[in-house]
Order: C-alpha cells, then sequence, then structure tokens
C-alpha cells in the first residue's frame, strides 16, 4: 500500500475515532487547542493560502465534533492565532503552542487535537514535510509520541 494511501486510511479512522469521542470533547481547552493545532499547520510553510483558509473553514462547518462549539467563535480564534504566526512565525509559534498545550491535561483531547492537526494535514492530499514537524512538535508539547500517529 502506498504512504499516501496509508496516510488517507488513517486519517479516516482518526476521523471515525474523533466522533467516537465527541461527548467527551466539549472543554474550552479542547476548544483552544484544537483551533491552534489548525493554524499551526495551516502556517506551517510560512505562508497561508486561501485554500488552507478554506479547509479549516470547511472542517468548523462539517466535523461533528467541533460542532459542540459556535462557528463563529472557532474561526476568530483560528484567524487570531493565524495573525500572531504571520506577523512573526517564530514568535507566534510558542504562544499558540501554549495553546495547543491546554488539551495536555485530557490525553483523550490531546490525542483529539493532534489527530486533528493530521486531518487538516491531509484535507489538501498532501500532507508535508513541514506540516509533519509542526504536528510532531505538538505531540512532544502534548507529551504523545509523535509515532502513536505515525509522525
Amino acid at each position: 500500500m502506498a504512504l499516501w494511501d496509508r496516510f488517507k486510511e488513517s486519517a479516516s479512522q482518526m476521523q471515525t475515532q474523533l466522533v467516537a469521542k465527541k461527548n467527551d470533547l466539549k472543554s474550552g481547552a479542547f476548544r483552544d487547542a484544537s483551533m491552534a493545532m489548525c493554524a499551526l499547520v495551516a502556517a506551517a510553510d510560512g505562508t497561508v493560502d486561501p485554500s488552507e483558509r478554506q479547509r479549516v473553514a470547511q472542517l468548523i462547518s462539517t466535523n461533528e465534533v467541533l460542532q459542540n462549539f459556535p462557528a463563529d467563535d472557532l474561526r476568530r480564534r483560528f484567524e487570531e492565532h493565524l495573525a500572531k504566526l504571520t506577523t512573526d512565525f517564530a514568535f507566534g509559534k510558542v504562544s499558540v503552542l501554549q495553546e495547543v498545550a491546554k488539551a495536555k491535561k485530557k490525553p483523550a483531547e490531546a490525542r483529539a487535537v493532534v489527530q486533528i492537526g493530521i486531518v487538516i494535514g491531509g484535507a489538501d492530499g498532501d500532507f508535508d514535510k513541514t506540516e509533519q514537524a509542526v504536528v510532531r512538535e505538538a505531540c512532544y508539547t502534548l507529551d504523545l509520541p509523535p509515532h502513536e500517529f505515525d509522525l
């Protein structure tokens, strides 16, 4: 099986796992960390193109787990994180990873945040090295082993 096919299957399984945990993923920490993760992945290569914003907007409006929260609030949080990252990526990344770290206390939330990062990273059909690197860094921030997610 090709690497990309394995990744697509893995992303699909992660989405299924997220939906199964929907009722456990209602905290403000999960909300904040998931939007920070989306921004981190979207800005991973140093630029944010409209297609990346569109992917996150689509995720916010269609993902069952994120429907636990008001869509406008999620978009606002995502845009705030993006603004930090596009102004000064290195400095912004520190702040955004602090938001990701909010999910560290609950392992189910931490795993779900990483899974959302992978789903966003692969939404365009190419989970590239820079996107994988920021998701891997988030794993370390959340005290999760990256190999658990094939990173």
